[in-house]
């Protein structure tokens, strides 16, 4: 009988390890799992994880395109991705995104600017977040033509017609900006007026020469822009709502892109939710002056590590 209580005992034993060993690899399994959440805080498993690491980000040659745009490929950077920027106009810009070729635009001008191209490809996009909350833009002259306050001062204005050859400088052809100012052309009966096309660099160069020789000159702008620090603008009244009330811009992406790119996405839906618009206005001056936007992004980001580090929460 003695014997039989021992033998018992030692299979409780036997058991009670066994059943330790289980327990302790079931552990160690399970906090593997959790470890795969990278230090994300959302509940979302996934989204601190690189998954696809290369990532192309499109953009059109406009000032904070460009600032937003480089910057973001720097933080990506930063965190693992392998980031390919690639200039286009921004119709296809849009259809890069939709096709897939694409996967994120950080210069969506919302609800008017862009509203072709997002009425015809919303169905394959999805908004990631809001960069900017006001961009007003329209036809814009210097302040010292200070009989010109409204693009319905321009009608049969042959004195300034003839100093300005009946010519509106605007920006690339694709620009929604640019199909805006050819309906206020028709809106506004300017019929003697026309609408050079041009590209943002193009279209400042003539700025920048006017404003040397005080010069009269009509142009398409908008802000933010660094132009409006440069140099003393103003944005004529637009009383027929030709361009709408002011945008806001919006980082905007690829379906898909989220579940292919956790990470990606939530850097740049950080960036959409902690974004300061006068800190890029630094940025843009700093490519204006010289400063390539490469080197420019790095400078941005050594000089707002409090910033940089809300951007890359959960991820880094």
């Amino acid at each position: 009988e003695e014997t039989s209580k021992v033998r018992i005992t030692n299979v409780w034993r036997k058991i009670g390890l066994l059943g330790f060993i289980v327990v302790l690899v079931l552990s160690v399994v399970l906090a593997g799992c959790g470890n795969n959440d990278s230090g994300s805080k959302d509940g979302d498993k996934a989204s601190g994880t690189l998954g696809k690491k290369d990532i192309t980000l499109p953009y059109v040659s406009w000032a904070g395109v460009v600032a937003r745009t480089y910057l973001a490929q720097a933080v990506l950077e930063d965190v693992g991705y392998n980031v390919n920027v690639k200039q286009v106009e921004a119709g296809p810009a849009f259809a890069g995104l939709a096709g897939g070729s694409a996967d994120a635009y950080l210069g969506a001008w919302l609800p008017v600017t862009h509203e072709s191209y997002w009425g015809k490809y919303k169905d394959k996009l999805v908004k990631i977040g809001k960069v900017i909350d006001e961009a007003p833009l329209g036809l814009t002259v210097p302040t010292y033509m200070k009989d010109v306050n409204s693009i319905e001062d321009l009608k049969g204005n042959t004195k300034l017609g003839e100093a300005t050859n009946w010519t509106i400088t605007g920006i690339d052809p694709g620009a929604g900006e640019m199909k805006a100012t050819q309906e206020a052309i028709k809106k506004y009966g300017l019929d003697q007026w026309k609408l050079q096309s041009s590209s943002e660099a193009g279209m400042l160069s003539a700025l920048k020469k006017a404003e040397k020789e005080k010069a009269p000159i009509v142009v398409t702008l908008w802000k933010p822009h660094w132009a409006f620090g440069q140099w003393d603008l103003k944005i004529l009244k637009d009383p027929k709502k030709v361009y709408g009330t002011a945008d806001k811009i919006y980082i905007v992406a690829r379906k898909g892109f989220k579940e292919d790119s956790p990470a990606a996405y939530k850097v740049l839906k950080q960036m959409a939710e902690n974004y300061d618009p006068e800190k890029e206005n630094q940025l843009m001056v700093d490519i204006q002056k010289g400063m390539e936007p490469e080197e420019a992004a790095k400078k941005f980001i050594k000089d707002n590590p409090d910033l940089i580090k809300k951007w890359e929460a959960g991820v880094k």
